[in-house]
């Protein structure tokens, strides 16, 4: 390429003077004209085009330059940093006092500290980079610094740590020789390589030697002074049959001098200088021991007896250990076998005497039994000649009342009639009570209509109750019960009659209640009421709560004839009473075939039964997991969809989950953390409205029994009998539907 006209490195005034003469040379050949000219400008253009191109590459070049100086200056500094920080690197590991190594993702070795492989000098030279991690491994397992097991080979130990490395994270300890130890820590990296450190432990393991040797020391020396402290005698041997533990006790019990124990001595030999004084039981022998002490197989537990020359009776129990050693246990039951010896002949000295007892006993019985049939025969008779005033009284009444224009007057001695024949009955079920005691009694069941019954008690007990100022309320029914009429009479009788005596102020009403198949008929009053412990004392006979109370309040025979009544009918008999409040008897009796197949004829019509608990919704709130359960158990065979929780809390969740207002709230009165039934039941009941609540509780005081009256509860005493809780719900369920 051509020298510039125009040199750039000129100064501007004498590129100005090049600039003259270029121009006016060319004026001049312009002027001369011709083709040369022509041609000759030509070539000037071109030139001049040709050297703009030029300056304009070569401003481009400079500035290339320029670029690739800085670049090289940058890849400079960035060399040094990285060398700097390679340097770093390399000290900061090589200041670390355990080995180091790190293998990148290919398990090609990367770089490692002087300290990598000190422990193993023959190859520590060869851990260069570009080492395989196989390579390393192999290396390691032929090292022989390193010390294997007797049974593992290298190439074993080799393939084992392999297997090891597919982990990400290891951690083992490796014993070299002269009893050093080196742990190797091992760790995958984010980018798949491994990093290893190895730290020498030979000072910790020392240390725990030591420390276990010690351990296993104060371990031996516990175990001696245990075994020298326990009532059995004991000897331990190893898995060679050889002594290396026993107690005094043993020595004593064998009546072997201690010092014949030495440590090692084999079983055989030491059996071999007391068997002869000591007798087997039967089915075991000298040989048996020896036999199972000579098994090669796992042994089973060895139990048996021993009776020694010395008057001892031993027990004896053998057990392998799970190294194969043994231990024998030596148990002195000398005392337990002349106990039993005594209790043997105690029992033959008692079984003589229970004979004779016995035969006492039955003398005594027969007497009773006489005296029994004598008392029956004496009621019978007294009965025979009270019933015949009794008939002519009814007759002397009868015909006045027949005869008499008045009818206040007749209605008065419809009345009297109708005492003189509760009488009647009366005396007839005494009768019927004297035979049931002598065993000879005998029942008429047959359809009874309740009404009859109750309006006979009512008209009979009503001049009593009237003259105490109490209210005797009659809740009439309609239901035909399967019983023994005069039976059935003369309970009911009692009860209401207890009741209208026991009770001052107040009222005593009698009704039943309609159960699936039978009717329960319940008799509540007012009364003083009756404590717990004297509950099962009132059915005997003779005994009375009131012991100030006069002869002509009753001898105290009503209720132990009402629990014979019952219990001869087959009828259950409850009670329920609070001291101050009031008391409750009940007796449940069968409705009479024709009243079930009533209902089961509207049951086939189609009509909803009367005491259906069908789609009902209770709250139930118990803090017991299994009474809850049962509970739970019990209302949904009733048909009755219950909501069950422990809490409040619990139950305004479910109420709002579920979105209803539940017909019945069923409350234990105690629950968790001191929160009461009570208070949970008000709380509820002021957003949901007067939602009948049933309030169950094991507290029977007074005080609870007054909030519940206070607050319209239910009261119902734990244990809880599932017919009162039913009947509970169809009361709040037709009080529900009724709304």
């Amino acid at each position: 390429m051509g020298h510039s006209l125009i040199d750039p490195r000129d100064s501007a005034e004498r590129q100005n003077e090049k600039l003259i003469k270029i121009t006016e040379s060319l004026m001049r050949r312009v002027e001369r004209g011709g083709d040369d000219s022509g041609a000759a400008y030509a070539q000037f253009q071109r030139a001049v085009i040709l050297e703009e191109e030029v300056r304009a590459r070569t401003r481009d070049l400079a500035r290339a330059l320029e670029l690739l100086n800085e670049s090289n200056a940058k890849l400079a500094q960035a060399n040094r940093e990285t060398e700097a920080a390679q340097s770093n690197l390399t000290n900061a590991i090589e200041t670390v006092q355990e080995g180091f190594a790190l293998f990148n993702s290919d398990e090609k070795l990367v770089m490692c500290n002087s300290r990598f492989g000190m422990h193993l000098p023959d190859i520590r030279d060869k851990m260069v980079p570009g080492l395989s991690f196989e390579d390393y491994v192999r290396l390691v397992s032929h090292s022989q610094f390193i010390s294997l097991g007797q049974t593992e080979t290298p190439i074993q130990w080799a393939a084992r740590r392999m297997e090891r490395h597919k982990d990400n994270h290891v951690i083992f300890n490796a014993r070299m020789v002269w009893n050093r130890w080196v742990q190797v820590s091992e760790h995958r990296t984010p980018d798949g390589g491994t990093v290893i450190l190895q730290t020498d432990v030979t000072d910790i393991m020392r240390l725990e030697r030591r420390e276990r040797d010690r351990m296993l020391d104060d371990q031996a020396k516990l175990i001696h002074a245990t075994l020298d402290h326990l009532d059995q005698g004991v000897c331990i041997f190893d898995s060679q049959a050889r002594l290396v533990g026993w107690n005094q006790r043993a020595s004593e019990l064998l009546s072997i001098p201690l010092g014949r124990f030495r440590m090692g001595i084999n079983f055989l030999l030491l059996f071999e200088r007391f068997r002869d004084e000591v007798s087997f039981e039967e089915g075991k022998s000298a040989q048996k021991v020896e036999d199972w002490v000579r098994t090669e197989t796992e042994r089973p537990p060895l139990s048996f007896e021993l009776q020694h020359s010395n008057s001892k009776i031993l027990t004896v129990f053998a057990q392998e250990m799970p190294d194969k050693g043994f231990v024998f246990s030596f148990t002195d039951v000398s005392a337990e076998r002349s106990a039993v010896q005594a209790v043997y002949t105690a029992n033959e000295m008692l079984e003589q005497r229970v004979i004779e007892r016995t035969l006492e006993l039955e003398d005594a019985l027969t007497d009773a039994e006489r005296a029994n049939a004598s008392k029956s025969r004496f009621v019978a008779a007294a009965s025979h000649d009270l019933l015949q005033p009794l008939s002519a009284a009814k007759l002397y009444v009868g015909s006045v009342a027949a005869d008499h224009p008045d009818s206040a007057v007749r209605s008065v001695l419809d009345r009297a009639s109708n005492a003189l024949v509760s009488v009647e009955s009366i005396l007839g079920a005494l009768l019927d009570i004297s035979k049931l005691d002598s065993g000879r009694a005998s029942v008429h069941v047959g359809q009874v209509p309740l009404m009859r019954i109750m309006t006979q008690l009512q008209d009979e007990l009503a001049p009593m109750a009237l003259h105490k100022g109490l209210d005797l309320r009659m809740v009439p029914s309609s239901a035909v019960v399967s019983s023994d009429a005069t039976y059935l009479r003369r309970i009911l009788q009692n009860l209401m009659a207890n009741a209208v005596r026991y009770t001052q102020i107040g009222r005593v009403l009698v009704g039943a209640r309609r159960l699936k198949n039978a009717v329960r008929i319940e008799v509540h009053d007012t009364g003083p009421g009756i404590p717990e412990d004297q509950q099962d004392l009132i059915f005997r006979e003779f005994h009375r709560v009131d012991n100030l109370s006069s002869a002509s309040e009753g001898l105290g025979l009503g209720l132990a004839i009402v629990e014979r009544a019952c219990a001869l009918l087959h009828h259950p008999l409850q009670i329920r009473s609070t001291p101050g409040l009031g008391t409750m008897f009940s007796i449940e009796v069968p409705l009479a075939q024709r009243e079930s197949e009533s209902t089961r004829q509207t049951s086939t019509l189609g009509a909803v039964p009367s005491d259906s608990l069908e789609n009902m919704i209770v709250l139930l709130v118990e803090n017991d997991a299994e009474l809850r359960n049962a509970l739970t158990i019990a209302m949904e065979r009733w048909g009755v969809t219950v909501l069950a929780c422990t809490t409040e809390p619990e139950a305004r969740a479910l109420i709002d989950e579920f979105g209803v207002i539940p017909d019945a709230i069923v409350a234990d009165y105690q629950l968790d953390d001191g929160a009461l039934g009570t208070a949970l039941i008000e709380a509820l009941r002021a957003g949901l409205g007067p939602v009948p609540s049933c309030l169950a509780t094991a507290n029977r005081s007074v005080e609870v029994s007054q909030i519940s009256q206070k607050n319209g509860f239910h009261l119902m005493h734990k244990p809880i009998a599932p017919a009162e809780l039913r009947a509970f719900l169809l009361s709040a369920f037709r009080q529900s539907m009724g709304k």
